[in-house]
């Protein structure tokens, strides 16, 4: 990076500049810029304009920042402002993976000094992989103030983006970097002492359900989660701080312990392990010289003057079958031998003719087999339509790779079973435990009229469906009632194995319910102060799902055990909310990440150097229309992606009912649903024709 110069892209976003490309000035204005800073500083820009398009801006974007050739700074110029067709930034934030909020107070910064209609401006600043990417006004005059506001800053925020080591870089101090760059913090400086005040109105979404607020600081209500006080003494909010997906997610990494190393007999079982070890051909395949085709086998010349031709007409010496039939006697020379596809060449045999190449010239008396058959063709050669031994498999060649999953497909397994490979080591697949929290859950199949506050328990179904269909091996450990030492002690009893056949195998517990704020919500406390386990966090900023909790236990295998395994681990649990649709999500989102990395899967990134992370894998999709923003959270939006054969691309629908919405009570906002469109947090709507991410839970659709 610091041997060659920079590259920058202008992109103008114009209606009328893309019908008139000789209407545009900003380009001109941007380039003399970049000229500006000296022969040395830039390459020459790139440019291209579109048309007010959030889909044209975006593939433009990436295409400038995604492919081998990528950019080092993308300006955007255009749609900027409040007008209804300005929606550049909108289009250009779901793009950036680290925003840059400094670039963006500089030019504002700057941009006020000349006019106090600088703060009708909405610029976006951030790097999208290895590209900066910075929006700017539509006028040429306001552009070229904003760039040339940050533009000595810029080769130094390219080279960061683009990966330099940055500790080498900032070796000589703020002082230097300020020297190198040409400017100068003195007398430079702002004091900003604005107040800010935001008023949040909170819509409701169908049937006069508000999105409750507090009234009162937390610094007004008692705080104790002592679970032998009174209701009143307990938390009154959260004293867990709030945390971002991304970081709930590094701490689940972090505490889930590695994957444990079986060995295991080769059956159909094995569908969806990952392979600890390499694991080597114990046969070779074929273990015999094998006919490809049906047809007569031969003894082939070397050479056309080696030996005798194999055109004419032969006796059939034999019939070879592809069975597990005795020895074969050995081919003489002048005659041939019957044989089918897959059997073994009889000795002295090297070829194999093609029945098509033959005709029936005599058969036996009695009319059941062949005589003599005429060979049409002198032209077979040695090996010709015959399998080596050791040609599809060698000996000893390794046939899988630590980190291969054994998928339901059956290449994996055939190869095993094929080599005669009888047991091989995989990683343990992990056993799940779950349990349904509430006095006011009823068996979802039980014989009764439902009465007063009570519900089916919907949730202990979804999950262990949703867990099997993973081929994770599960336990229901039913329903606990809402006391804190009958749930203690349900814990206790998962965590030991009473009253299961093999609970001792249970190496994650997954509860809904007990998680929120209210008097009867008891699983925080007893997981601190009755079994004495950590919470690694209580809260998470995502919809739905926010009181989300993992922790860890300590426990003591029974002393029956082995003494090597008597030692005291940690057991994962996964509290997720009780509401339906927030147990769904959140069991995809945090639990089953944990899974893939007990499982292997993360050992299998690892040796096999693949990028992708465990968990749902991630796409882009195009919302096929406008979808609610929420002001404050990132939005996990249950959808339906479908595949356009238009176009080729995604397309996500909501699942939310009109007037009804996604509230996480809706248990029905899951079903059909395929996907969870990640929406971050925003006012209003996202538009029609967005590139978003989505988790993928299920198949993609086909569309029309």
């Amino acid at each position: 990076m610091a041997e060659t110069k920079p590259k920058p892209a202008i992109l103008i976003v114009s209606d009328t500049a893309s019908q008139n490309p000789a209407s545009d000035k900003t380009v001109d204005a941007l380039s003399t810029s970049f000229a500006a800073a000296g022969p040395g500083a830039w390459e020459s820009p790139v440019t291209k304009i579109v048309p007010d398009s959030v889909l044209d801006i975006q593939r433009t974007i990436c295409d400038w920042t995604d492919g081998p050739n990528w950019f080092n700074l993308i300006l955007v110029s255009g749609g900027t402002g409040f007008a209804a067709k300005d929606n550049t930034p909108e289009a250009v934030s779901p793009l950036i993976h680290r925003h840059a909020p400094g670039l963006v107070h500089g030019m504002i910064a700057a941009s006020l000094q000349v006019t106090p209609f600088a703060m009708m401006s909405r610029p976006v600043a951030g790097v999208r992989d290895k590209s900066l990417i910075i929006t700017l006004p539509g006028s040429p005059k306001g552009a070229k103030e904003n760039l040339e506001a940050i533009i000595k800053l810029l080769p130094h925020a390219c080279i960061q983006a683009a990966g330099a080591n940055s500790r080498a870089i900032h070796a000589g101090g703020v002082k230097k970097l300020e020297a190198d760059a040409g400017v100068s913090s003195g007398g430079q400086g702002h004091s900003h002492s604005h107040d800010h005040h935001h008023h949040h109105h909170h819509h409701d979404h169908g049937h006069g359900h508000a999105i409750p607020k507090p009234h009162t600081s937390p610094s007004e209500r008692p705080q104790s989660n002592d679970l032998n006080g009174a209701p009143s003494r307990r938390h009154r909010s959260s004293p867990y701080p709030m945390l971002s997906v991304d970081e709930a997610l590094k701490l689940i990494s972090e505490h889930t312990p590695g994957p444990e190393v079986v060995e295991v007999p080769v059956t159909t079982a094995l569908v969806g392990s990952v392979v600890a070890e390499d694991v080597y051909s114990r046969e070779a395949v074929p273990a015999y010289r094998a006919s490809i085709v049906d047809g007569y086998a031969v003894i082939a010349p070397e050479s056309p003057t080696s030996g005798p031709s194999t055109k004419g007409v032969f006796p059939v010496a034999s019939v070879t079958y592809a069975n597990a039939g005795g020895v074969l006697s050995p081919l003489e020379s002048g005659t041939i031998a019957r044989i089918t596809t897959g059997a073994p060449l009889p000795a002295n045999a090297n070829a194999v003719v093609m029945v098509e190449d033959t005709v029936l010239e005599s058969t036996t008396p009695d009319g059941n087999e062949e005589a003599t058959v005429e060979i049409l063709t002198g032209d077979i050669k040695p090996k010709e339509n015959v399998r080596e031994p050791g040609s599809d498999v060698a000996l000893g060649s390794r046939i899988l790779q630590k980190g291969d999953q054994i998928t339901s497909i059956g290449g994996e397994l055939g190869l095993l079973a094929a080599t005669g490979t009888k047991t091989v080591k995989v990683f343990k697949k992990p056993c799940i435990g779950v349990l349904s929290t509430g006095d006011e859950l009823v068996e979802h199949n039980a014989p009764v009229t439902l009465q007063g506050s009570q519900i089916r328990d919907s949730n202990r179904p979804s999950l262990l469906s949703c867990l099997a269909s993973w081929g994770f091996p599960t336990v229901d450990l039913g329903i606990v009632r809402d006391t804190a030492g009958e749930l203690e002690q349900s814990l206790r009893d998962a965590l030991r194995g009473v009253g299961q056949t093999d609970s001792s195998n249970i190496d994650v517990i997954v509860t809904t319910g007990g998680v929120s704020m209210g008097e009867l919500d008891l699983l925080k406390p007893t997981i601190e102060r009755s079994l004495g386990g950590t919470i690694h966090f209580g809260r998470v900023s995502m919809k739905p799902g926010k009181p989300t909790t993992f922790a860890t236990i300590p426990f003591k295998p029974s002393t029956t055990t082995t003494s090597s395994q008597s030692e005291r681990q940690s057991k994962l649990i996964f509290s997720l909310p009780g509401n339906p649709a927030s147990a769904l999500v959140t069991l995809n989102l945090f639990v089953l990440p944990s899974l893939h990395k007990l499982m292997g899967l993360g050992e299998r990134c690892a040796s096999l150097s693949l990028p992708g992370t465990l968990g749902l894998p991630l796409v882009s999709v195009a919302l096929a229309h406008p979808f609610p923003l929420d002001s404050k959270r990132t939005d996990y939006h249950r959808a339906i992606v479908t595949a356009s054969r238009t176009d080729g691309r995604l397309y996500a629908s909501s699942t939310g009912l009109e007037g009804v919405g996604q509230r996480s009570s809706r248990v029905g906002s899951m079903a059909s649903a395929n996907a969870l469109v990640v929406l971050q947090p925003g006012s209003g709507k996202a538009e029609k024709g967005r590139l978003v991410q989505a988790l993928m839970l299920g198949n993609v659709i086909a569309g029309e």
